[in-house]
């Protein structure tokens, strides 16, 4: 069993200081999964998470309904650009990336990354975030949509845009935390994804589109076009969670960045992630109602995705002994994309009523209700075979 953990029994650093870095450590060491017979999913979430599937269909049928029955909302909402999409689109991309950022432990990481056995654990993730899940997406892609170069493009884009905010134990998605897996692992993913994002989003889109897929479109994926997006909507709201949370921390107090100040900005994801969701869907809610039949195809190979790919990488980590928090935390990170990121690519790139930023927008509307089931399934699997970590 690989645990990255330092063992109870481990010798550990003289000074207070250096004991404390430590804590995480040895209040994590379990016998058993945190995840009682019977327990209800539905008990961890408030009540607007319970219902986030019906949100976003809400602000999606709201979205369509301005578009089609308001002419005078598409131009208003395309007035003026920043990074290639509209201003009113790049506001709610910002706003919810932000809040989920300012929760990540930024100060504890280098503690973390102490552990040998942690880094054998974050290899597996780059690898299976980076090469096998692009890779699936990419096979699905083609395989259900081999007609549909704009929308297969999409789901590309989506592939390639590895969960950075779905995943946090937040208001706005919290499988990790519902599940009982690891939120501080979970915390380190958000933190090296954020970074491999903008690193490898760019000329990953260009390997998987331009020259895999051989794209035939006007419109080809440019490296600075995709790094400027990923720059902008990734890291200017990682930059101002880092800076906002070490001076509110320092100058004000932990306890109160931590219970009042997170506590105040988590609904914010929520609000942006709807809120996006209802201008997209106004500014092309005239072409989602014609192409009905392009959403079901899409929604297909995204829900085949989310499927093999969590139940793939649970039976592998379990395989490998990884215990049953690291492996629900690593399932979870496999079968979530971020698709904040892919939107505002897609949007970029080939415009907001293009087929790319269609497929990209219905990722939200499959994923929330899926992973949600997965939650039944893998904290069923843990009690039926009594999994330990």
């Amino acid at each position: 069993m690989i645990d990255w953990r330092t063992s109870s029994g481990a010798d550990v650093p003289g000074s207070d200081q250096e004991r404390a870095g430590y804590d995480l450590e040895e209040q994590s060491q379990k016998t058993e999964i945190s995840s009682p017979p019977g327990a209800s999913v539905f008990r961890g979430l408030g009540w607007l998470d319970r219902l986030l599937a019906l949100w976003i269909l809400l602000a999606m049928t709201i979205g369509i309904l301005l578009g089609n029955f308001v002419p005078s909302v598409g131009p208003a909402l395309k007035k003026g650009e920043f990074v290639g999409v509209s201003v009113p689109i790049a506001v709610g991309l910002l706003v919810m990336m932000y809040p989920i950022l300012c929760k990540v432990q930024y100060e504890t990481l280098h503690q973390t990354f102490r552990s040998r056995d942690l880094w054998i654990q974050v290899a597996f993730s780059v690898v299976l975030n980076w090469i096998v899940a692009p890779l699936l997406m990419l096979g699905l892609a083609w395989a259900f949509l081999p007609d549909e170069e704009g929308l297969r493009e999409g789901l590309i884009l989506v592939g390639l845009a590895r969960c950075i905010a779905m995943l946090m134990d937040s208001k706005v998605l919290i499988w990790t935390g519902l599940a009982g897996g690891d939120s501080q692992y979970c915390a380190i993913l958000v933190a090296i994804n954020s970074i491999l994002q903008m690193v490898l989003y760019a000329p990953l889109a260009i390997l998987f589109i331009n020259v895999i897929s051989r794209s035939t479109s006007t419109i080809t994926v440019s490296y600075s076009t995709v790094a400027t997006s990923v720059a902008v909507f990734l890291g200017v709201p990682l930059g101002a969670a880092i800076i906002t949370r070490f001076i509110v921390r320092s100058c004000i107090s932990a306890s109160w960045y931590d219970k009042t100040f997170l506590k105040w900005i988590s609904p914010w994801s929520l609000i942006g992630l709807l809120y996006t969701v209802i201008v997209l869907f106004a500014e092309q809610g005239h072409k989602v109602v014609h192409s009905i039949v392009s959403v079901v195809r899409v929604a297909v190979p995204l829900l085949v995705y989310f499927i093999i790919i969590f139940l793939l990488t649970l039976w592998v980590t379990r395989h490998f002994g990884f215990g049953y928090e690291l492996s629900t935390t690593q399932s979870f990170t496999a079968a979530s994309n971020n698709f904040e990121l892919a939107i505002a690519v897609a949007a970029a790139t080939y415009g907001v009523n293009s087929d790319q930023a269609l497929a990209s927008t219905v990722g939200p509307l499959i994923e929330v209700p899926v992973l949600l089931g997965l939650v039944y399934v893998v904290r069923w699997i843990g009690r039926r075979y009594s999994w330990r970590v």
